[in-house]
């Protein structure tokens, strides 16, 4: 597989996380999500927390994550970048759907 059908495959499932994203927030909370760039901002800062955590390199077949402190911490960071301000319950419902998309790819 070449680089730009890597590039390809790897923009279709971004596309298809954040159509499943959507689908699982409530309606009040989809258009604060309806841009792109936002939501796709929130799942690299929810990576970048499982990244600094040391979630990623637990051996544990079970891994039991705060998802209050995934969303404090988006939202924390989302103030530090300039980010638009983050309401905590919005971005943890976020964390939930990728962690249910994340388990739906595995299977």
């Amino acid at each position: 597989m070449s680089i730009d059908d890597e590039l390809l495959q790897d923009e279709q499932e971004t596309q298809r996380e954040m159509k499943f994203i959507r689908e699982q927030l409530p309606i009040d909370t989809k258009d604060t999500y309806a841009s792109d760039d936002l939501l796709a901002w929130v799942l690299d800062a929810i990576a970048q927390y499982y990244y600094e955590s040391g979630v990623l390199e637990s051996q544990d077949d079970e891994i039991d994550i705060d998802m209050e402190e995934v969303a404090r911490y988006v939202c924390h960071l989302a103030e530090q970048e300039g980010q638009p301000r983050l309401d905590a319950q919005e971005v943890r419902l976020i964390a939930e759907a990728d962690l249910d998309f994340q388990e739906l790819s595995v299977e």
